[in-house]
């Protein structure tokens, strides 16, 4: 009779926790980060009789089982990685693009130079010198936006990569917390299970921000590298390292972990640090032809202007200054009258010194350059979006077949439940049968 009773016990509890289970799969469907679970339900055997029959005494819930792939989310997390990099370089190329042809430098530059041409037909003409000035005042102007654009970007770049690290830095503390929480929890347990929810959780998080390789050990603790299994540890155990953002006298940003009194260079080719580092990169490359291109302009202009004669015929002077970069570019010659369109000794109407300013022009190719760079922008930005479209492909793949072993069907979910609940209330029918067999039995007496 007692072995009745607590097989019915026994079955009641067994499919009440897997009916709970069931309900936290449900009421999660929709939640990001959650894996199926589902119950070990064991029978518990008895003593075996002198025939050699095993005897059952009912079921117990063996502990609580992860519906996970660590090969899928595995995949998850580096097509994660991969698009992450290519969508944040995409970000910053665009931003670049808007500096390069936000100010309309290539068109503006050009203007200057027709200006000086329309001169050259009447070096007299006052109405053509102001027109040239000006056009001279608009190109300084817009190559210093366009140096202030780059400048600006790169600050927002450095306050972007900041903010990564320090979200990376947190992630992995947070790792390192789950790691030590699955020490002190029960294999098989719910909140074992809930644990290593919150560990993919987080290791999904973290190849956002850079390619991780990661392995686990019997408990489901994380350790954590940065980049291939060769690259510094980020996480191990109950230990988070720090990684900081430094950008060097160049330009390029370059990444540092530490952890336990020790340093480590990083180079990271996934995730939003890399495409960080990839931009920063590219910034650099902008601006360096941006500078060149400038000083080239003023100082060939100059050049051109310091060998001429003025309308007054008086020696010329530069036209533009220079401040602490070199597209902190201002116009200096305020008198129209003072551009040197003569040659040395040639008179009012002389055009000769225009002719070499059209041949500084020429040489310096700096229209051309100027468009060389925005439309080499332009390429790898349109090459870099059509990679992120693809990439973004890959992932959606990626995820959808983790998914579909670790996520939540309801319909998976009615049958169980169906299943569960009928066993539940047969088990509740065991007890209720001992019951009358007992009361049954006291009657009789």
């Amino acid at each position: 009779m007692s072995d009745l009773l607590s097989i019915g016990a026994s079955g009641v509890r067994t499919y009440q926790t897997a009916l709970s289970t069931v309900a936290d799969n449900v009421a999660n469907a929709s939640t990001a980060g959650y894996t199926r679970k589902t119950v070990d339900i064991k029978e518990v055997s008895g003593a075996t009789s002198l025939q050699g029959t095993l005897t059952l005494n009912g079921s117990v819930a063996g502990g609580i089982t992860r519906a996970a792939d660590q090969y899928k989310s595995a995949d998850v997390r580096q097509s994660s990685a991969d698009l992450a990099s290519t969508e944040t370089s995409v970000s910053w190329l665009g931003r670049i693009e808007t500096a390069l042809s936000g100010n309309q430098l290539s068109t503006r530059v050009t203007a200057f130079f027709t200006a000086g041409q329309s001169l050259a037909a009447d070096p007299t003409s006052t109405a053509a010198r102001s027109t040239m000035l000006e056009s001279a005042t608009s190109a300084a102007s817009a190559l210093k936006a366009t140096g202030q654009a780059l400048d600006q970007i790169t600050s927002d770049l450095d306050s972007t990569g900041d903010t990564a690290v320090t979200s990376l830095n947190g992630l992995s503390a947070s790792l390192a917390k789950v790691n030590d929480g699955l020490s002190k929890a029960a294999p098989g347990s719910a909140g074992a299970a809930q644990l290593l929810d919150q560990r993919d959780s987080v290791l999904e998080q973290m190849s956002a921000l850079t390619d991780v390789s990661v392995t686990t050990d019997s408990a489901g603790r994380a350790t954590v590298k940065m980049g291939d299994s060769t690259g510094p540890t980020l996480v191990t155990g109950t230990s988070a390292a720090v990684v900081t953002y430094v950008r060097n006298a160049s330009g390029n940003v370059s990444y540092s972990v530490h952890r336990d009194a020790e340093s480590a260079i990083a180079s990271p080719t996934g995730g939003a640090l890399a495409g960080i580092a990839d931009s920063a990169q590219q910034i650099v490359s902008a601006r360096a032809e941006i500078n060149r291109v400038a000083t080239s302009f003023t100082t060939g202009v100059n050049a051109v202007q310091t060998q001429g004669q003025t309308l007054d015929g008086t020696a010329g002077t530069a036209m533009f200054a220079t401040g602490t970069t070199p597209t902190d570019i201002s116009v200096v010659l305020t008198d129209p009258r003072g551009i040197a369109a003569a040659s040395v000794g040639g008179g009012a109407t002389d055009n000769s010194n225009l002719t070499a300013l059209q041949t500084a022009r020429t040489s310096g190719k700096y229209e051309s350059a100027l468009a060389a760079l925005t439309t080499s922008n332009a390429a790898t930005l349109s090459a870099r979006t059509d990679v992120a479209t693809a990439q973004s492909a890959i992932r959606d793949s990626a995820v959808a077949a983790r998914d579909s072993v670790s996520g939540v069907t309801l319909d998976d979910e009615a049958v169980d439940l169906l299943k569960f609940q009928q066993a539940y209330q047969a088990s509740s029918r065991v007890i209720q049968t001992a019951r009358d067999i007992f009361q049954s039995i006291l009657d009789i007496r």
